[in-house]
């Protein structure tokens, strides 16, 4: 296995006055490290196309990742699905991304808005082959993965998106593309792509959209360690054991806590310093140790990002927090939310004497709060692991 991993983010708007999105997108991982991505788009919008768009990317993503052959999963959708007798018009169509491995992805469109390669900075006119499956054509690729692809699928509200009745010519799938090699250059993770692209098809409705909108935006990336110290460990006979096994990981090491950043800082032989002052934040200051990339406080900040994962996963309304400002918080959740792919979390077990409660419970905080915030990161597509000292 090659040491690829993917980055996949999305972001959908409703069609102005519904409360419900006509589109879904559903993702699972698999254990072998694949991957099934599937952004389905229901017929018109509200409570009817939800259900089925949702329907549609359950069934397929399920069905794929149980290990059935993909040709088979599109037959029983492709078969399920209906078609207006007047119109012509399938129910749902959907746009299937099968990635394998990281090594190579499979994808199939049925009547969604062409997929959108850009390999080296360009777009990339990648090969397909026309299938007929359950009396519906549908196109199939095979393409082999490099480090910084970005795949773009989309529902046909985004290239169809335009302030008056009819489809404007000045934006489609070729200005889409225009528009996000422009934005590729900037170090931006799926799901901020996807936002950005989404941002502007509202802007291109006028702030009044005619149609539900969904961009689902994969980026294909080299795998980036993160280790992070939380906690002194409870037995005292343990710290060096315990330091010398997180120094010794690959990839960068982040400390949380300040009896834990002193106790590394003396086995490092290094001093701790105050870190650089952040104005108006409410989160505690972080600390600097040669050696460390980064030194924040404990709990209070741990609590913060799991605050800003949760929200990540959602609305992402706080992103724009967490990802500008400098303090502590905000620095922690972009080494783990956008730069880390495997995460690695070693937690110790002994009591703070700074909280006045007693051991097993300042123990629950904290396993508590690495629960949480490791259940967020595997729904992020990280890679976790927890050592308990």
């Amino acid at each position: 296995m090659n040491n690829l991993c993917t980055d996949i983010g999305w972001k959908s708007i409703n069609h102005e006055g519904e409360q419900l999105c006509g589109d879904h997108v559903d993702i699972v991982y698999q254990e072998d490290g694949s991957a099934v991505v599937v952004l389905a788009d229901g017929l018109g919008s509200g409570v009817r196309a939800s259900i089925l768009s949702t329907l549609t990317s359950k069934i397929i993503s399920t069905m794929l990742a149980e290990g059935l052959k993909l040709e088979d999963c599109v037959s029983a959708i492709a078969e399920a699905l209906p078609v207006l007798k007047d119109k012509g018009v399938a129910y749902s169509t959907f746009t299937i991304l099968h990635i394998i491995q990281n090594e190579t992805v499979e994808i199939i469109q049925y009547e969604n808005p062409p997929v959108i390669f850009f390999r080296g900075g360009s777009v990339y006119h990648y090969p397909t082959q026309e299938l007929e499956i359950g009396g519906k054509k549908l196109l199939k690729s095979e393409i082999r993965l490099r480090e910084r692809d970005c795949i773009i699928t989309m529902s046909d509200g985004c290239p169809y998106a335009s302030s008056g009745l009819s489809y404007r010519q000045s934006w489609g799938i070729k200005e889409i593309g225009d528009f996000m090699k422009g934005i590729l250059v900037g170090d931006y993770t799926a799901k901020a792509l996807a936002q950005i692209l989404v941002d502007q098809c509202y802007k291109e409705y006028g702030g009044h959209p005619l149609d539900d909108a969904t961009a689902c935006i994969i980026k294909v990336r080299r795998r980036e360690p993160l280790n992070v110290l939380f906690g002194p460990p409870k037995n005292r006979d343990d710290v060096s054991r315990m330091l010398s096994l997180f120094f010794g990981k690959e990839g960068r090491h982040v400390i949380c806590g300040g009896t834990t950043a002193s106790i590394a800082a003396a086995y490092l032989g290094k001093p701790v310093k105050p870190g650089p002052s952040v104005p108006d934040s409410d989160v505690p200051p972080t600390s600097e140790i040669e050696g460390v990339d980064l030194v924040t406080e404990g709990v209070l900040t741990l609590n913060r990002v799991v605050s800003y994962a949760k929200d990540a996963l959602g609305s992402n309304e706080l992103y724009e927090i967490w990802g500008y400002r400098r303090d502590g918080a905000s620095l922690l959740s972009r080494e783990l939310f956008e730069r880390a792919t495997d995460i690695h979390f070693y937690v110790g077990r002994a009591s703070n004497p700074a909280h006045v409660t007693d051991e097993p419970e300042t123990y629950k905080v904290k396993v508590n709060l690495v629960d949480l915030l490791s259940d967020c990161l595997v729904k992020m597509g990280k890679r976790i692991k927890v050592s308990y000292f």
